[in-house]
């Protein structure tokens, strides 16, 4: 990398090496401080996460068992056989097991059919079914946290969330979420540092909300192009032009990205709330 004094980029040519070169063992010893200081103050019992059998669910199973133990972690498979592989769900299982943690595998099809009582409801493999899932799904999470006095860890990381990809209220609802500073390639490379089954790592993300749903057929690029673009432009603070010649990727998937995160900002701030002439903040902390 050649910058002048003022910062800017004058030669520089970036690929997902850049992204993922990053000290893993470093990385994995802030998160289990992050989760084990977080559990600590939160005075829960234990901690309870939905696992699906991809990438990033699992990677956060095996960081929860390591920064707590089994005994502390509950792990909810909520596949619905309409839309989620048989072989998701298996790999789910089989993970849980290997790794020694209460698991329970409750099917959603019922649940989703039910919300066909609503006239205006129409059960079809569209967005708006497919976010009911994900709402259905951090449901059956919070009610489980809140029986058994448990926090509900997140599986979003930051790929996902700067471009807005998931459910709000859905798979984004959450109390903390371990893997948010990473991004999808990152997590992929910490699933390999952690040992994790090569068919979970190399998986493809796939949110699976409806029947052959693949992030790569919604968002029409790969994850190791996105985490590059997102690199470029958040991590290195480039423009669209510098980060299009320094990565090689097209242009139009710089202003995606961007149009995404722009669009998708009302997921990663507080609710808006009215402030009157007397108060000097709607709601303050103190």
């Amino acid at each position: 990398m050649i910058i002048d004094w003022l910062g800017w980029v004058k030669w520089l040519k970036l690929t997902t090496k850049d992204v993922i070169n990053i000290p893993y063992t470093t990385v994995l010893d802030s998160l289990v401080r992050f989760v084990r200081e977080y559990f600590k103050d939160s005075g829960a019992i234990r901690v309870v996460m939905g696992l699906s059998g991809g990438l990033d669910s699992s990677v956060l199973l095996a960081l929860l068992v390591k920064a707590l133990s089994p005994s502390r972690v509950t792990a909810l498979i909520l596949p619905d056989s309409n839309v989620t592989p048989e072989e998701d769900t298996k790999d789910a299982v089989e993970l849980a097991r290997s790794m020694g943690v209460e698991h329970h595998v409750v099917y959603i099809d019922q649940i989703v059919e039910a919300y066909r009582v609503a006239p205006f409801v129409q059960i079809a493999e569209d967005i708006p079914t497919g976010n009911l899932r994900a709402r259905i799904r951090m449901n059956v999470l919070y009610y489980y946290a809140n029986k058994y006095n448990a926090v509900v860890a997140g599986s979003s990381d930051r790929s996902e969330l700067l471009i807005g990809y998931y459910t709000k209220y859905g798979d984004g609802a959450a109390d903390f979420l371990p893997l948010g500073c990473l991004y999808k390639t990152q997590i992929r490379e910490l699933g390999r540092h952690l040992g994790l089954p090569s068919q979970v790592v190399y998986k493809p993300s796939a949110p699976r909300l409806w029947k052959g749903h693949t992030a790569l057929g919604e968002l029409g690029y790969s994850y190791d192009e996105i985490d590059l673009a997102l690199y470029a432009l958040f991590d290195l603070r480039m423009g669209i032009d510098d980060a299009v010649q320094a990565t090689g990727l097209p242009v139009e998937l710089f202003e995606k990205v961007l149009l995404m995160h722009r669009k998708s900002r009302h997921k990663r701030v507080a609710l808006p709330i009215p402030s009157l002439p007397w108060l000097s903040a709607p709601i303050r902390e103190i």
